[in-house]
């Protein structure tokens, strides 16, 4: 929940108590769509000391989409680590960044989960715990906002290096390109972090009470000044828009660069004919960053909505559109393993492997 300048507060915090606050009344608590969390979108939705069976579609909705992706991000992240755990694969550098990916993979789902129930189950019971809001607003959110930004830049590492390869072709150098990503793995989480460190400096803790003054509540919000909150909103964009337009541009650049080189070598056909078949071969080149751009584009989208806005209003489509931008981690699998010969052979060998070792295991 992000607060727009001090001129537009009538807060207080945390250590000063205020009787009674209704969130978003007057823009009094602004909800700001560039920064929107679970929490904002079921504080309201979410019945206390009342069990979940009991709560409404919207939060019932939530805790099984949760559970859902969980379990596919789970064994997304298990098949992806089966798969480039391989040493061979790894001789590349592509390899050493989706084998990187899919660590992020396990790593976003487990946190993602713990989060919502962090916060379903403290709302139900009514836990009014400023150390537990602290933590999930200055801890968890950013680690999940790093997760996803890096997740998307190993992406774009992995378009960059085919690319280099197909430039290079003889020349490429596979032994140097590992040694590259294994460096670039441990510089990027820290430029990345770098762009949203001030979400945690910022950080505020608010205490309000419901009308009937019953129920007490403490909920996070960013303090942002002007300057600050274009600053955010350029690096979200920056997250955003850059990876895909880095993914798209790198897969025109090999498949019109490997139509160059076979109309060269293969003159009986035209550079229109090798081009075709290059769209055909590499194919999931430009489904992949089609499919990560589709993924992202609603969470863009409400991240553009001027002004301050009441996530009670259209539950349905905010849920929708926070609980995808979560989705490309965990699809790891199926946009990349999936396309690949190389890779399906490599994850069918290791699943064989895998197989033999439980057979010896009981025998």
């Amino acid at each position: 929940m992000v607060v727009n300048g001090p001129e537009n507060l009538t807060l207080n915090r945390l250590v000063k108590k205020q009787s009674s606050c209704i969130i978003g009344d007057s823009c009094n608590l602004q909800t700001k769509s560039i920064s929107l969390t679970i929490n904002d979108i079921l504080n309201k939705q979410i019945l206390p000391n009342t069990s979940l069976y009991k709560q409404s579609a919207l939060v019932q909705s939530a805790a099984a989409i949760t559970m859902l992706m969980f379990v596919c991000g789970l064994v997304n992240g298990v098949l992806s680590l089966l798969t480039f755990q391989n040493k061979q694969i790894r001789q590349v550098g592509c390899g050493v960044y989706l084998f990187g990916s899919s660590i992020i993979s396990l790593f976003t789902v487990v946190i993602f989960t713990i989060k919502f129930w962090l916060f379903v189950l403290t709302e139900i019971h009514v836990i009014v715990d400023s150390s537990i809001v602290r933590i999930d607003c200055a801890f968890i959110n950013p680690i999940l906002k790093l997760c996803l930004n890096l997740d998307a830049w190993l992406t774009v590492c992995v378009a960059i290096e085919r690319a280099i390869s197909i430039l290079q072709g003889i020349r490429f150098n596979k032994t140097k390109s590992a040694y590259t990503a294994r460096r670039i793995i441990l510089i990027l989480p820290i430029l990345i972090m770098g762009t949203v460190v001030h979400e945690p400096i910022h950080h505020d803790l608010f205490e309000y009470t419901t009308e009937d003054q019953m129920e007490r509540h403490i909920v996070c919000i960013l303090r942002y000044s002007s300057s600050m909150q274009k600053y955010n909103m350029f690096i979200l964009l920056f997250h955003l828009i850059v990876p895909f337009a880095v993914n798209l541009f790198s897969a025109g650049y090999i498949i019109f660069r490997s139509a160059r080189q076979r109309s060269i070598a293969q003159t009986n056909r035209s550079y229109k004919q090798h081009i075709l078949e290059q769209l055909r071969e590499h194919k999931q080149l430009l489904i992949s960053p089609v499919i990560l751009l589709g993924l992202a584009l609603p969470r863009l989208i409400i991240s553009l909505i001027p002004g301050c806005i009441n996530p009670s209003d259209n539950p349905w489509l905010y849920l929708f559109g926070y609980f995808i931008s979560y989705m490309p981690p965990m699809l790891i699998f199926v946009v990349f393993i999936v396309p690949s010969e190389l890779y399906m052979k490599t994850f069918k060998e290791g699943i064989t492997r895998w197989y033999r070792q439980i057979c010896r295991s009981r025998q």
